[in-house]
């Protein structure tokens, strides 16, 4: 048996949740694929799945040899890669990424640009989406999440932190006056994010935590939508630093209690699977966190406001 060949199929099944899907993708049949399955079951001495007509699941056992296998398949992938012959080859082919457009429209478009201009070669299909995608599914690559807490079962890299300000235009805070604690921002109007701090905004100063609830005539799932309602004089916003950088610098947007902190986020690159196209998502990852890493180059165009905590 060729282990490696079952492991695989195997790994394949478990994040597809479906025999015919795995061959499809391995381009075997699907007979192939069960014999597969059976070997590895029969080399481990135990069951990794429970299958019935309609539905396939991971046993126990089949939950703790599916990270190993993975494991022990992106090693192999680590060793071609160190020694093979391709090694020092420029990355080639397609990339299929998707992330938030207000991330996509302010930062990645323009990194994706100096990429394919670096790899001639390299085509990227950028799918801009304000939901969690399913990677599998919907045939990505790699997903740029931006998270306070990352999926542990996710397979995912770091490549920067997201950092956040409340703002508003100088025109607004003539007109209704400058929040100066977090307490009066209840007299405010207050644009909220669907799924971040929709009610309720989390600040911190000094390490004291301080919960404000928070409401207005605008609600977004999306950050590009409130940062054009708050340029339009409509209210206070919580916003990435990644946006606001420029608009900050140029007076066009005002920081909003600027000695308060919103904890913030990591920006992660997650993936299915490493086994899909390595050389190019490895150099494409190896890309975007020397761009952006933990001292992204938007944050030198603010003034020196963000809070250390």
């Amino acid at each position: 048996m060729d282990r490696m060949t079952a492991m695989t199929v195997f790994v394949e099944v478990a994040e597809r949740g479906s025999l015919t899907a795995a061959a499809e993708a391995l381009e075997m049949s699907r007979a192939m694929v069960t014999r597969y399955l059976a070997e590895l079951e029969d080399w481990l001495g135990a069951r990794l799945f429970h299958r019935t007509t309609r539905r396939i699941n991971l046993t126990s056992a089949g939950e703790q040899a599916l990270e190993r296998c993975r494991r022990l398949l992106e090693l192999g992938e680590d060793l071609q890669a160190a020694v093979g012959e391709s090694a020092n080859a420029p990355p080639h082919g397609q990339l299929r990424i998707t992330c938030s457009t207000s991330f996509g429209q302010s930062q990645l478009a323009t990194a994706v640009a100096d990429y394919v201009d670096r790899f001639a070669g390299v085509r990227i299909d950028m799918l801009m989406v304000d939901r969690t995608v399913n990677l599998i599914e919907e045939r990505i690559d790699l997903a740029i999440r931006i998270t306070h807490e990352l999926d542990p079962s996710l397979i995912a890299r770091r490549l920067s932190v997201c950092r956040s300000l409340l703002c508003a235009t100088p025109a607004y805070l003539a007109a209704r006056g400058t929040p100066q604690r977090p307490e009066d921002l209840v007299r405010h109007n207050c644009l909220t994010h669907h799924f971040v701090g929709k009610s309720l905004w989390q600040l911190r100063r000094h390490g004291r935590d301080v919960a404000v609830a928070v409401g207005g005539s605008i609600s977004a799932n999306e950050a590009s939508v409130l940062l054009q309602a708050v340029r339009a004089d409509a209210g206070i916003a919580m916003l990435p630093t990644y946006q606001l950088a420029p608009l900050i610098h140029s007076g066009e947007l005002v920081a909003v209690l600027p000695d308060y902190e919103v904890p913030p986020m990591g920006i992660y690159a997650v993936y299915a699977s490493r086994r899909q196209m390595p050389a190019l998502v490895r150099s494409f990852l190896d890309f975007l966190s020397e761009r952006f890493g933990e001292a992204p180059d938007w944050e030198p165009q603010l003034p020196a406001i963000l809070p250390l905590g």
